[in-house]
């Protein structure tokens, strides 16, 4: 039997309010029952998304801020009812959700005495709903349903785009494959997803975007090595890195922050490489190891940091260098609702100066004449285009070669300042090359 509404709301609302002290919906999910965890997931998904509008109709309705349980489920419950889009997985009338609300209240302790008052919270939502909708437009937290801050930072690097980021990171993303060319064809494996009933577009030099999502057990071939799941974003990484030349396996190929591996394999499913992976989480490093072993791919994979090339480095010079730098994931929500509530202002600044100083770190690494691909996941100028100028002019070994710079998450940049981008719903992201001279 299928799990009740007011069941899953009891364990999104446990998840929304581990959110909202400071966790990843990442760290909350797997204390769900693993049998409720799909829907679970994909309403807490939900609520993420149109959160800052329920927090602004929660306090329209009650002032005076109930106990955080109480909170969290009215959150969750009012995240359903503010947003015209369909509930995941099931389709609820408004009184179903205001009764099962009241239902999960009265399946925790933490909210069984509110039960009432979230049963009063949530009818006054619908008789006044029209007009706290009028009131909520015209709160911008509400009405994209991210930080002031974010909105605020967006708005100044992005004047012509910023509004449509802000759509695209309330939708959810494609579902993306990369299919291992090494294993099998593009063409072929699409063939066989057709065969399946299932609709597919290319994407890139070896992407295939689902029309429809499914789980990877699904798929023919995972476990034969056939595909990864990747981004289209993140596709486009290997090719920057080797274009324009012919590799072999004496090339020393270095993934700075190489976890979960996806970049890694993709360089190695384009080129007999001599690669180092690198990535500070031993534990991170062996799902690296697992993904190559996977996809019948080989690499070395060392847990290190590569910020300190002294603890790890062999002195040897690396001829290429993919320097995927933490950051704030900006670009990635879509997928991660969570993060834009998780983020604080000044994380920028942090982030940022952590990428300057693995850029700083392993410039010297790199041979002359060879090339330094920095990425990050993030749609602020603080860690893309301005953190590469100012390192341009710090070093005047370093030349900008060809790359798209800012990718806007969907389609946002179709018609503004990145008209080149590509045409499909990737992820929001940054590329630089740097070419160090040679002599």
């Amino acid at each position: 039997m299928a799990p009740t509404l007011a069941v899953q709301l009891r364990h999104a609302a446990d998840c929304v309010r581990a959110v909202e002290k400071g966790q990843s919906l990442g760290d909350a999910l797997p204390r769900v029952p693993e049998a409720l965890r799909p829907g679970v997931q994909a309403l807490a998904f939900h609520v993420l998304r149109h959160l800052g509008a329920a927090r602004a109709a929660l306090q329209a309705l009650a002032p005076r801020k109930p106990e955080a349980p109480v909170q969290a489920l009215l959150h969750s419950a009012l995240a359903l009812l503010v947003s015209d889009e369909p509930t995941p997985g099931a389709s609820y009338a408004p009184h179903t959700v205001v009764d099962q609300a009241v239902e999960a209240a009265k399946l925790s302790r933490g909210t069984q005495r509110a039960a009432g008052f979230v049963n009063a919270v949530l009818r006054r939502w619908l008789r006044e709903r029209s007009e706290l909708l009028v009131r909520l437009q015209k709160q911008p937290v509400a009405r994209w349903n991210h930080p002031a801050w974010w909105i605020d930072r967006l708005r100044t690097d992005h004047p012509d785009g910023w509004e449509a980021v802000l759509a695209a990171n309330n939708r959810p993303g494609p579902m993306t494959l990369r299919i291992n060319r090494r294993r099998i064809a593009r063409s072929d494996y699409q063939q066989r997803l057709t065969e399946q009933g299932l609709a597919s577009r290319v994407v890139g030099e070896d992407g295939l975007e689902l029309l429809d999502a499914r789980p990877v057990s699904a798929l023919p071939g995972f476990e034969q090595g056939w595909f990864a799941v990747q981004d289209a974003a993140a596709q486009m990484a290997a090719p920057l890195l080797l274009a324009g030349r012919t590799w072999s396996p004496a090339d020393r190929v270095l993934d700075a922050c190489a976890a979960p591996g996806g970049k890694t394999a993709h360089l190695l499913e384009h080129a007999d490489l001599d690669l180092l992976a690198l990535d500070v989480d031993a534990r991170r490093c062996e799902r690296i190891r697992e993904n190559l072993q996977r996809l019948g791919l080989v690499a070395e994979v060392k847990a290190a940091d590569a910020g300190r090339p002294a603890d790890w480095w062999d002195g040897l010079p690396f001829d290429a260098i993919l320097l995927d730098a933490p950051c704030t994931a900006s670009g990635i929500v879509r997928r991660h609702p969570d993060v834009r509530w998780l983020r604080r202002p000044g994380d920028v600044e942090q982030l940022a100066q952590i990428q300057q100083t693995l850029l700083e770190a392993l410039w010297p690494l790199l041979k002359p004449g060879g090339r330094l691909l920095y990425a990050t996941c993030s749609v602020f100028r603080a860690e893309g285009a301005s953190q590469v100028a100012a390192f341009l002019a710090r070093h005047s070994d370093a030349v900008a070669g060809p790359a798209p710079g800012h990718l806007l998450p969907g389609n946002a940049g179709r018609n503004g300042e990145f008209a080149d981008n590509p045409s499909g719903g990737q992820d929001g992201f940054f590329y630089a090359r740097l070419d160090k001279r040679a002599p």
